[in-house]
């Protein structure tokens, strides 16, 4: 398989250039100003001396930049380390000395957690520097072929068990988002995909590349908030969006959303905690669309176990399905182990998750 990441932006600014791409606080650019725009950074990233395999770490809010960032890095063969602004310095510290960047992206409210930097490691703040970094380089794509194997992105883990790890994504585990979005999750060119959730978490980052890789339209927000995700999906047409169940809650409590037309939206995803049946069932109501669970994890590269629409059938004889995650997608293995034993469990018993697929991380 010989696949880039940064080959999705080419072929669609190649393709459809002018196609609504990236939408984001009322601004709109197409394929070939994301192109564009990510070349300026390759660029940029290359003539500041930056190597193959080096590490880029943004630490900032939803916004435009991490495409550009994620697509730069992709060109120019670096690493993107997209990093959780909800921490506390002593664990941002942490995470950066264990990820040694080359360079730092950070939002201005962002700045003070950052640690004390070596010479090694350069900052630049988005909202004094960055355009001007990026559009002081010509938008040339080094064209730098990478192999599917090598590490395009570093998320890194919740640490609930020890500190917080970071997971290698090759383009090849990429490879796998694009053939979901296409093959199981009803994604096309047409399709308008609304991401709110946190570009530093797979659910994100990973999802938010959905639409985009069929030459689909992105909408961006800042954060996940009702109101704003409401009025996203009726002025944009959105066709698909991933929620966590906390924020499906705050959806069907806005007041009046029975009335609002949300009649464009084809597929709600919903995944990261559990849902009740509840509140399940009223989303279903409210939306009147088709619902898919998504079950994955950040070392899988996103979601690898989904219960789609024709098993979500309440009041029918399979409704106890509406607590089920799903099934594993059809490249991804799942059996379950007893952790002391190494030995599978039998149906029915407890056991812990064990995944084998082309989308599990490198190392």
């Amino acid at each position: 398989m010989d696949f880039s990441l940064a080959d999705l932006v080419r072929e669609h600014a190649a393709r459809q250039p002018e196609a609504p791409c990236l939408s984001h606080d009322g601004e709109t650019i197409s394929f070939a100003e994301l192109h564009s725009r990510s070349s300026r950074v390759a660029s940029a990233l290359r003539g500041s001396g930056l190597k193959p395999g080096e590490r880029v770490v943004v630490l900032a809010r939803n916004s435009p930049v991490f495409y550009e960032l994620a697509f730069g890095c992709a060109k120019a063969g670096a690493i993107l380390v997209a990093v959780n602004w909800r921490l506390s310095a002593r664990e941002v510290s942490e995470i950066l000395n264990d990820a040694s960047p080359s360079l730092v992206l950070a939002g201005e409210e962002h700045l003070s957690l950052l640690p004390a930097l070596g010479p090694e490691c350069s900052v630049i703040g988005l909202e004094q520097d960055y355009a001007r970094w990026r559009d002081a380089c010509p938008d040339t794509d080094p064209a730098y072929r990478s192999s599917a194997d090598d590490v395009v992105a570093m998320l890194y883990t919740s640490g609930t068990t020890g500190l917080p790890k970071g997971v290698m994504i090759s383009h090849r585990n990429l490879h796998f988002s694009v053939r979901m979005a296409r093959e199981v999750w009803g994604f096309g060119a047409q399709s308008v995909n609304l991401v709110a959730m946190p570009l530093f978490h797979i659910g994100g980052l990973g999802y938010g590349m959905m639409a985009l890789s069929q030459g689909g339209h992105t909408v961006l927000l800042q954060a996940p908030t009702p109101e704003p995700i409401l009025d996203a999906i009726s002025r944009y047409r959105v066709t698909h969006a991933f929620f966590v169940p906390t924020v499906i809650q705050s959806l069907v409590n806005v007041p009046g959303v029975d009335a609002m037309d949300l009649s464009s939206m084809q597929r709600m995803f919903y995944g990261a905690a559990p849902i009740s049946e509840t509140l399940l069932l009223r989303a279903m109501s409210v939306f009147g669309c088709g619902f898919s669970h998504a079950y994955g994890l950040t070392e899988t590269c996103g979601t690898v176990v989904t219960l789609l629409p024709e098993d979500h059938d309440p009041g029918g004889p399979r409704a106890g399905l509406l607590r089920s995650c799903g099934k594993p997608v059809s490249w991804a293995e799942l059996e379950l182990f007893d952790p002391h034993t190494g030995e599978r469990v039998q149906q029915g018993e407890v056991g812990e998750i064990r995944i084998r697929s082309g989308m599990v991380m490198r190392g």
